[in-house]
């Protein structure tokens, strides 16, 4: 087995970015975790905002001032998203953070949108075994993510960008930029004065 190969549990290993085994009874305890304060939270009534962030609060591993998310929300572990602060979340967020994912301040997030930090190996046997890995994910101050758009493993978007709806971001965008399409492409660039 791999992890006896050099003695770091399933969890050193998945922050590491290495393969490892989600069915670990530590990681399996840790998904449990979150999905009852995911539970909690996406049965929480709109008219208890100070209840939503105190859960936030348990479930995240930080979260900034003034930051609303709506529900419903889905996260692996919670505990390895961080999100800063007056950012803003519509319906439907999947923040797969298998690996850490890093949220600037003033980050609008469309509805239905997926940041998806796992992977999978190409190699049948290693898939087969159950073996899977992670990149982090990191968006930086004043992005906005259209609805739909998906986010995959290991991009980095630089700050003040905007990617269009429906987006699909599989390698790191500058700051300052628009992106739209499959696979997403900047298609101008962003500067003082215009729209």
């Amino acid at each position: 087995m791999m992890s006896d190969l050099d003695g770091r549990s399933m969890s050193e290993r998945m922050l590491a970015g290495d393969l490892y085994l989600a069915e670990d009874p530590e990681l399996a305890e840790h998904m449990l975790r979150a999905a009852d304060l995911m539970d909690a939270y996406n049965a929480t009534s709109a008219r208890d905002p100070q209840e939503r962030y105190r859960l936030l609060t348990e479930l995240f591993g930080a979260i900034g001032e003034g930051t609303v998310i709506r529900p419903p929300l889905r996260v692996d572990y919670g505990s390895h998203l961080r999100i800063g602060a007056r950012s803003f979340a519509n319906f439907g967020l999947v923040a797969l953070d298998v690996a850490p994912i890093t949220i600037g301040d003033d980050v609008q997030i469309g509805s239905n949108v997926q940041l998806l930090t796992p992977t999978h190996p190409v190699d049948p046997e290693l898939r087969r075994a159950k073996w899977e890995a992670a990149k982090p994910i990191i968006i930086g101050d004043n992005v906005w993510l259209g609805s739909g758009a998906i986010v995959l493993a290991g991009v980095m978007i630089g700050e003040n960008t905007v990617v269009g709806a429906g987006a699909v971001v599989t390698r790191d965008l500058p700051a300052n930029v628009v992106a739209v399409g499959n696979p997403a492409r900047v298609i101008r660039t962003i500067g003082p004065g215009r729209a």
